[in-house]
């Protein structure tokens, strides 16, 4: 069997797992069946939009001020934001295209390395694109706070597209299947083009995207050198 062959087998062999493991685990509704720090980080980002959306129908933005991600600086920076901000969204799209990816995603990653592996992954790669940002803000004079998880999610489409690089998927509004590899390099290639850009009004955080997916990039190398690539043996 080849090693492509192998990487599919091992795929389709954990998802058919996974389906076994919902039917004994019984009726748990949709969100039992969801990996556990998959699901936890789901639930987290939704009750902290809410709470950010009931606030600010009444004009305040304390969330944002203290758990957003300011540039080192301001008035408003505090460290803890490296980690805070990554739970914060703009929108309701926003934090909806963010937690499907973490769904469609990181639940597959959490499955293949168990949830230890993948809660750290999944924070040094959301801690890494902050980083990131912060010296991007620092070099270009920026002074707009960062929000949102899609530096993490970026991590985990690298990690998905270099353990399964061939798996086939549809995105919306391609009517052809796209394999992971190509998603992953595409989706790089622009935001390293929208970065560079800085087009007027374009208020998204580039930088920290590619900073999210490069943090991936090493972090997988690195446990793919030890022998760590495919299994939670490192946190064990």
């Amino acid at each position: 069997m080849t090693s492509e062959k192998r990487k599919k087998h091992y795929f389709w062999a954990l998802i058919k797992e996974n389906k076994g493991n919902k039917m004994n685990q019984g009726n748990n509704g949709f969100l039992g069946n969801i990996p556990l720090v998959t699901r936890n980080i789901l639930i987290i980002n939704a009750l902290i939009y809410l709470a950010q959306y009931l606030l600010h129908k009444n004009g305040l933005y304390i969330i944002e001020e203290y758990g957003a991600l300011f540039p080192i600086g301001s008035d408003y920076f505090m460290p803890h934001q490296i980690i805070t901000y990554m739970f914060l969204h703009g929108s309701l799209g926003h934090v909806f295209f963010n937690m499907f990816a973490v769904f469609m995603f990181g639940r597959t990653l959490e499955m293949v390395w168990g949830p230890k592996k993948f809660l750290v992954y999944y924070m040094l790669t959301g801690i890494g694109a902050g980083l990131t940002q912060l010296l991007v803000c620092y070099l270009t004079g920026s002074e707009y706070p960062t929000l949102g998880a899609s530096g993490a999610v970026f991590g985990v489409l690298v990690a998905f597209g270099m353990l399964f690089p061939n798996s086939e998927l549809f995105i919306i509004p391609f009517p052809f299947p796209i394999k992971a590899k190509w998603l992953v390099i595409g989706y790089g290639a622009i935001e390293l083009y929208l970065g560079v850009a800085d087009r007027a009004g374009d208020n998204v955080a580039h930088f920290a995207h590619l900073g999210g997916l490069v943090v991936g990039f090493l972090i997988l190398l690195y446990w793919r050198k030890k022998g760590f690539f495919t299994n939670g043996n490192i946190l064990k």
